[in-house]
């Protein structure tokens, strides 16, 4: 089973179907919070929605074409991110995240999306690490801005967020500019 220990309060766990309740009541309280800008949200209607989204997870981590894990803060369930995909043939990992509203401004997604960039350069040796985000999500912007990834464009309506396109900016990180 895939654990990895960030710092001492912080550690991301391959996830799995005992995590799907807690996962579930997270989606629930954040409900509002994280339909700005996930689409899945209105479709996470019972604990058995989160549940076939795991199994999808599982599939996907047996296949070796994705890692998606919880987020551990002080021992709790706080979140989700991994890797949505693997592109072996061309060694790019594409990261994905989300957190609990409750969870917010606390530094955690900084740490974790640190955390999956090394993670991806150091034990899977791959070349190129992706981050997408909405143009107006700023939150999840600042997360790859901050650990140094470049922007590398646009690309327009790309995502049907329930009413409406958005636009996302594409940011990306080349192992040799990691290093420095």
């Amino acid at each position: 089973m895939f654990v990895h220990k960030i710092d001492e309060h912080l550690s991301l766990k391959l996830i799995d179907l005992r995590d799907a309740e807690r996962v579930f009541e997270l989606t629930e309280n954040s409900r509002d919070y994280l339909k700005e800008w996930l689409p899945w949200v209105d479709n996470t209607v019972k604990v058995e929605d989160t549940k076939a989204f795991i199994q999808s997870c599982l599939k996907g981590f047996a296949d070796n074409n994705s890692l998606n894990a919880v987020i551990l803060y002080k021992d709790e369930t706080v979140g989700v991110a991994g890797y949505n995909s693997i592109d072996w043939s061309n060694k790019i990992a594409y990261i994905g995240y989300w957190l609990g509203a409750d969870y917010q401004g606390k530094g955690i997604m900084t740490r974790v999306a640190k955390a999956l960039t090394d993670y991806a350069f150091t034990e899977l040796q791959l070349n190129k690490v992706e981050i997408r985000a909405a143009v107006d999500n700023q939150k999840s912007r600042s997360i790859p801005e901050r650990l140094g990834f470049v922007e590398e464009g646009h690309i327009r309506s790309g995502e049907w967020i329930y009413v409406r396109y958005v636009d996302h900016v594409i940011y990306g990180i080349l192992v040799d500019e990691w290093v420095k």
